[in-house]
């Protein structure tokens, strides 16, 4: 599989708008393996980058963690059978580039021993990390960092979602090694606008 995998520090952080912007600059495909809850976020990203979605994937009306949401549900999330459903599996999509976006954060679970970087570790994708920009962020972007790369993945960049906080983006890039891009949030928020911000 050809793309990147959008995780966040937490949840509600911007994934899902970072995810179009990237789908929109990059002419990528979006594919969300795990939603919980009501949010459409397949079709929030249809909608704002005008690509290609692969609706495959498991869907849980809860808004809560998706180990805590398939419970409710009376059923499993099995990592095998998640990726039975990646698009590339397809002969049509083989060579696309695919903008992957989690659920939550990095450790959130998705069964009784497994948690969304079991997923990330799966697909063996390069990370892009969204962050807030708020107060708080230097330590919950670090510790994203740090459980990103101790299972040996690679991290393309952090996107911090906000007005910009030039003291919060240089200690990350300092003492993260990392990238960091700023996406502002954008009002109205609509295909114009996100095209105005590429990632």
């Amino acid at each position: 599989m050809h793309g990147v995998f959008v995780t966040g520090t937490d949840t509600g952080v911007g994934k899902t708008i970072v995810s179009a912007a990237l789908a929109a600059a990059r002419g990528a495909g979006y594919w969300k393996p795990i939603q919980t809850g009501s949010d459409d976020d397949t079709g929030t990203v249809a909608q704002l980058a005008g690509c290609p979605v692969w609706a495959k994937g498991i869907r849980l009306p809860d808004p809560v963690s998706p180990h805590l949401a398939a419970q409710r549900a009376g059923i499993r999330i099995d990592l095998g059978e998640l990726m039975a459903m990646c698009p590339t599996l397809e002969a049509e999509w083989l060579d696309a580039e695919w903008i992957v976006e989690g659920a939550g954060g990095v450790l959130v679970p998705i069964n009784e021993s497994e948690t969304m970087l079991d997923v990330m570790a799966a697909l063996s994708l390069p990370v892009i990390v969204a962050a807030r920009a708020t107060l708080g962020t230097i330590n919950h972007t670090l510790l994203t960092l740090a459980a990103i790369r101790d299972r040996g993945l690679s991290i393309e960049q952090v996107v911090m979602v906000g007005d910009q906080n030039p003291d919060n983006r240089k200690a990350i890039e300092h003492y993260g090694g990392v990238q960091v891009k700023e996406l502002p949030w954008l009002n109205p928020l609509n295909p114009e606008t996100l095209r105005r911000h590429p990632l």
